[in-house]
């Protein structure tokens, strides 16, 4: 399995959840309104002199699935150019589940 998480320009959060559908993802943890800094997406502070926010997600899911989803954010990267979006994968190593 694998964790993805996405980091994006909150403007384009409509985008980014057709993303997810597309990719047949319907399971994921979004944190809203968070603030940073990026080398080309700039600086989102939330306020007057660096307006913006960002958003991310994380999903977990398996390989295949993380795969599709990368290329798929690679596209949206290439459609929407600096509007900021960044997608990082690693490996989930444990993952605690309830018993059934």
């Amino acid at each position: 399995m694998k964790m993805v998480m996405l980091c994006y320009n909150e403007a384009i959060d409509d985008e980014v959840m057709e993303t997810l559908q597309g990719c047949e993802l319907q399971n994921y943890t979004k944190v809203v309104a968070v603030f940073g800094k990026g080398t080309t997406s700039g600086t989102h502070l939330g306020n007057d002199i660096w307006p913006g926010r960002n958003n991310i997600l994380y999903i977990a899911c398996e390989d295949a699935t993380a795969k599709k989803l990368l290329c798929s954010v690679g596209d949206l990267r290439k459609q929407l150019g600096m509007e900021g979006i960044k997608a990082f994968a690693w490996k989930i190593e444990e993952v605690t589940q309830n018993s059934p």
